[in-house]
């Protein structure tokens, strides 16, 4: 595997797509019953912030680190209060054992979801590769509630989708090792995991360098049958060249009631708080609405 993503945990990309996450699984809680949990994509479910891979790149310093001292990167009279949405996911990340004494560790999509669920919900995570597998096993061997398969998690979606609560969300992040072509292939799995379960919750993260490299696969959403799509996007570079991260997005389809009011505050937050040579971009808008709901 060329992409480990050790080198990018708690970047700008993760700070929008922890966060978001965030949200939609306090939406789910909402509900008194149980939901599943599916991973196409888990990766190893925590990493090491003094590790070799993060502190060679210091990416974190650019994202987590940003929201949780916002002082260092701001004139004091510009600053303001965090919203709530974005407290309660930073305090969430500060609670992990081994961040008693600070930010040591930063938890993958798994472990933070892990975290959130009760009893009643579950999890499927999906990882192809041995090494990130069986980390990702030794996390949760104790949990009950976890399930981790190595295997290819858009092959896997057949088989957990539906999940036996009938609720739950789908994560799709690939590394995109493909490039453009992985959009193609997302494509193939939603559309099939639409027909099994087009009531299901499904949330897509997708990296900006190009915008007219990501402008086909949100048309391809706007006609793919779902009621409700949702986009969020961050953006720190101008979206004009190949050769770095200039942002990122997610795209939740099926997306709860309201969830554009909630996370409107916390991504001009993160707008202010992350930016860089320049002041940061967002989108926070509707590529698909029902307007009966």
């Amino acid at each position: 595997m060329n992409y480990r993503h050790a080198y990018h945990a708690g970047n700008f990309a993760d700070v929008l797509k922890h966060s978001v996450l965030f949200a939609l699984i306090e939406a789910l809680q909402a509900k008194a019953t149980p939901f599943g949990f599916i991973d196409t994509h888990s990766g190893s479910g925590c990493y090491a912030l003094d590790g070799f891979e993060a502190s060679k790149t210091g990416e974190y310093k650019d994202g987590i680190v940003r929201l949780l001292f916002p002082d260092l990167h701001q004139p004091q009279e510009h600053s303001a209060a965090l919203p709530p949405l974005l407290r309660r996911w930073l305090d969430s990340i500060l609670k992990l054992p081994g961040n008693e004494q600070g930010l040591k560790l930063y938890p993958g999509s798994p472990l933070q979801v892990a975290r959130a669920m009760r009893d009643i919900d579950s999890a499927q995570l999906c990882e192809l590769h041995t090494e990130e597998a069986e980390r990702l096993r030794e996390l949760f061997h104790r949990d009950h509630r976890v399930h981790v398969h190595q295997r290819d998690g858009y092959e896997a979606l057949k088989s957990f989708i539906p999940p036996q609560e009938k609720r739950g969300l789908v994560l799709i992040d690939p590394p995109y090792e493909a490039q453009e072509s992985e959009y193609r292939v997302i494509e193939k799995a939603l559309k099939l995991a639409l027909l099994r379960w087009p009531t299901g919750m499904y949330a897509l993260w997708y990296p900006i360098k190009l915008r007219s490299q990501v402008q086909p696969f949100h048309r391809w959403l706007q006609r793919c049958g779902a009621r409700r799509v949702l986009r969020a996007e961050l953006l720190v570079h101008p979206d004009d060249s190949p050769l770095r991260l200039n942002g990122s997005g997610m795209v939740i389809i099926n997306a709860p009631w309201k969830l554009d009011d909630t996370l409107r505050e916390p991504m001009r937050a993160m707008s202010r708080l992350l930016s860089q040579d320049k002041p940061a971009q967002w989108r926070l808008d509707w590529l698909v609405q029902d307007t009966a709901s």
